[in-house]
């Protein structure tokens, strides 16, 4: 086992602890429209200069100094609105900085490994590993180059991190870049600006416990009417008391309906976000609430009854039952997945696996073994050379959208996830249980047997394959089961220890070379001792 990572232990995976629903608001009027344009502009100016201020303060952050940004936002519309661009504010501020520390370590990992491989002599192969050295001396000098450009902007990102700077784009990078791309992204200038326009309103609010229907800035009633609390400067717009716009749409969340009824008629906070979609000429409203911490099922139970281990691929899932002893049950499965095409067509490919999948699962009541796999660190062409194939195959598998969604739909089926360590689960399945469960009807692939080692991790048991016993009738010339775990790890099936004596059938139990468990020498299930077996004396005469 020399030069073995130490694995890590298998654990429960935890469920979402947020929910969220959405429903397309119909009917809505010209003035309708117009009135939620007009507040979303307003509201959405303010948020971009609180977010400006949070970032020309940096790190000296403190509480007197967000009561006086939300005092000055209050002012121009309400103390609700102002609580949710506020926290709106800090939210998008910390994910701004938590996004530059990950680009940092990345760039530090790219840093390590072209001066690795500048350092090798041109043209050394590949170890076992890591890369080796670069193809060509034009390659080389390139590397070097780009070492240096990586430097450079990995300097200017630790100042950045260091000041307490960040760079946020409110309507988003992406499609800021877009406005000098027009004719590629096959949009006008009228209509990057709709868009653009769109991105950057806001009309969010927070929700509020022991409030009327648990929110009082966008209000929600049980039979789906919306209104909302109008900033001061807009109250004029106003057709219902108190400052208030209703909504002539009518809203019904077909998904989990019944758990948000029973939210607003116990006046728990529900947060709301009003949103349009310019592409298609519609707006949505989305509801969202945070559930309680559940605790989740002990390791030893879900290990009671077998699981299903699940390998990832990406094409398909492949799955395969084992029951409580790690050994494989029925045939295996696979669910298949098309990830061409849009990202609208990839994500129901997605769920139509996984729905696939847990219903399986839960006929058989089993919990689920998945890999705990991270690739953001391991797509790059310096990790992995020239194998370009490799890189996209990697790339290519939805490891993080495959397994939120399987985690959140488990949790809604009451189904466990066991995530266990993903190391050498494919070349160690292969090794010791691809042979043994091929046959002439079967053939097994090394993603089925990728899947029972997944299985057999999350269950406790080693990988290898416990070998059946030699033929009682030759069982002192068979010698000792191979493929076994070393001696002396509790639980292993390791070699019985040598007793000296005779080697023969005669002697009793417990004496000869192979004692040990003696009930796996008999055909018998009763204990050895209970069993002897003696030649009677040959007559003296006929």
């Amino acid at each position: 086992m020399g030069g073995l990572r130490e694995l890590a232990a298998p654990f429960v995976a935890v469920g979402p602890s947020g929910v969220a629903v959405c429903d397309r608001l119909k009917h809505l009027t010209a003035e309708d429209e117009h009135v939620l344009r007009l507040v979303g502009d307003h509201l959405g100016a303010l948020a971009s200069r609180d977010l400006k201020a949070r970032c020309a303060v940096g790190l000296d952050h403190d509480a007197e100094g967000w009561a006086v940004r939300k005092r000055a936002v209050t002012g121009v519309s309400s103390s609700r609105w102002a609580g949710s661009i506020t926290k709106a504010t800090h939210d998008q501020w910390a994910l701004a900085r938590r996004s530059q520390l990950a680009h940092i370590q990345t760039l530090e990992a790219g840093v390590r490994m072209i001066a690795h491989r500048l350092s090798l002599p041109v043209g050394e192969k590949d170890g076992k590993h890591a890369p080796g050295g670069y193809a060509s001396r034009r390659e080389w000098h390139a590397k070097a180059r780009r070492l240096h450009v990586l430097t450079d902007r990995l300097q200017a990102l630790r100042a950045d991190w260091q000041a307490g700077r960040v760079h946020v784009v409110r309507g988003g990078k992406r499609l800021l870049t877009t406005r000098h791309h027009l004719e590629a992204a096959q949009l006008t200038e009228e209509q990057w600006h709709t868009r653009w326009q769109a991105e950057r309103r806001f009309l969010q609010a927070d929700g509020e416990s022991g409030k009327r229907f648990g929110n009082e800035t966008i209000r929600v009633t049980s039979d789906g009417e919306i209104s909302l609390k109008l900033p001061a400067p807009l109250a004029s717009l106003a057709n219902a008391p108190h400052g208030r716009y209703v909504l002539s749409a009518r809203v019904r969340f077909a998904h989990r309906g019944e758990q948000w009824a029973d939210r607003i008629h116990a006046n728990r906070a529900v947060a709301y976000r009003i949103h349009e979609d310019p592409a298609r000429g519609r707006w949505y409203l989305t509801a969202s609430w945070t559930n309680p911490a559940v605790q989740s099922v002990p390791l030893a139970t879900v290990r009671a009854g077998g699981l299903v281990g699940v390998d990832t691929n990406a094409d398909h899932l492949a799955a395969w039952r084992l029951d409580t002893h790690g050994n494989p049950v029925g045939a295996p499965r696979r669910f298949g997945y098309d990830l061409s095409g849009t990202a609208a067509h990839r994500d129901a490919q997605v769920r139509h696996a996984l729905i696939r999948l847990l219903h399986w699962a839960r006929r058989h009541h089993l919990a689920l073994a998945i890999e705990d796999l991270d690739f953001t660190g391991e797509t790059t062409r310096e990790k992995h050379g020239r194998r370009k194939k490799f890189r996209n195959l990697v790339s290519g598998m939805p490891v993080g959208r495959l397994r939120s969604r399987l985690v959140s739909m488990a949790a809604e089926l009451g189904i466990p996830v066991v995530a266990v360590d993903p190391a050498y689960t494919s070349r160690w399945g292969a090794q010791h249980w691809q042979q043994p469960l091929t046959s002439r009807t079967r053939k097994t692939t090394r993603h089925d047997t990728a899947a029972v080692a997944i299985g057999r991790r999350a269950l406790g048991h080693p990988v290898r394959r416990r070998t059946a016993p030699p033929p009682h009738d030759r069982s002192d010339r068979a010698g000792h089961r191979t493929l076994q775990a070393p001696p002396g790890v509790p639980g292993r099936e390791g070699p019985r220890p040598r007793i000296p004596g005779p080697r023969t059938r005669s002697v009793r139990a417990g004496r000869g070379a192979k004692a040990g468990d003696q009930d796996t020498q008999h055909r018998s299930g009763r204990p050895a001792e209970h069993q002897f077996w003696q030649q009677d004396s040959l007559p003296l005469s006929l």
